[in-house]
C-alpha cells in the first residue's frame, strides 16, 4: 500500500496569472475570449509579431490570419517568429498598409486587431498615420462577422499620437449604438498620455 501525504500530493504549479500592465496583455485577453478554433482573423500592424503569434495559435490549424504591415522589418521578425513556433502556414503576411485590407481579405472575420504608433526598435519617424488608419477601420467594419470585434491599441504619447487618437475616438464614439457596442479602457494610475484600448463589437 502505498500512503499519500500532503507532500506527495499533486504539487504541480498554478496556472500563471497575467500581469495587466498595459493594454496590450488586455487586449491578449480579449482575443483569447473572441477567438475559437478556425476563426478568420487580421492583425493590422505586425510589428514585431507579437500580436500575429497569439492570433495564430488561436485560429487552430483550420483557422487563418492575415498580416499587414509597411516595413519589411516587421514582415521579417514577424515571419521569423512563426517560423519558430511552426506556425507560417496559418499566416498571409503582407507588405502593404492596412488600408488596402478589403482587397486581400475576405470576409466574415472575428477579429481585426490594431497596434498602432511606431515599430518598436525600429525606425520611430515612421508611425500608423489617421488618414489610413481611419479608412482601415472602415473597412474592418465592413470585414467583420457578427459578434465580432476590432481591438485598437492606442498610444497618445508620441509625435502625431494625438491626432491619431482624436481620429480613432472619433470614429469609436460616433458609431450606430445599435450596431456596435464601442468601449474604452485604460488604466487609471498612469499619466493621461499612456496608452489605452479601445473595443468595438459588431452587432449587426
Amino acid at each position: 500500500m502505498i500512503l499519500l501525504t500532503s507532500g506527495s500530493m499533486n504539487t504541480a504549479p498554478p496556472p500563471t496569472i497575467p500581469l495587466l500592465r498595459g493594454p496590450v496583455p488586455l487586449s491578449h485577453l480579449f482575443l483569447h475570449t473572441f477567438v475559437r478554433d478556425g476563426h478568420r482573423a487580421v492583425d493590422a500592424t505586425c510589428g514585431n509579431g507579437h500580436d500575429t503569434l497569439v492570433l495564430a495559435t488561436l485560429v487552430g490549424i483550420s483557422g487563418q490570419v492575415w498580416g499587414f504591415d509597411l516595413q519589411q522589418q516587421a514582415i521579417n521578425e514577424t515571419s521569423r517568429r512563426l517560423t519558430e513556433a511552426e506556425l507560417l502556414n496559418r499566416v498571409t503576411l503582407l507588405n502593404i498598409g492596412h488600408e488596402k485590407m478589403a482587397e486581400h481579405v475576405s470576409a466574415p472575420l472575428q477579429v481585426v486587431l490594431f497596434n498602432l504608433g511606431y515599430l518598436p526598435g525600429g525606425d520611430r519617424c515612421i508611425i500608423t498615420r489617421p488618414e489610413t488608419t481611419g479608412i482601415a477601420l472602415e473597412k474592418s467594419l465592413q470585414l467583420l462577422a457578427s459578434g465580432g470585434i476590432v481591438i485598437v491599441t492606442v498610444y497618445p504619447g508620441h509625435g502625431g499620437g494625438a491626432e491619431e487618437q482624436s481620429a480613432v475616438e472619433n470614429w469609436a464614439t460616433t458609431l450606430d449604438p445599435r450596431a456596435y457596442h464601442s468601449w474604452r479602457m485604460g488604466q487609471a494610475n498612469v499619466t493621461p498620455d499612456a496608452p489605452y484600448l479601445l473595443l468595438v463589437q459588431k452587432v449587426l
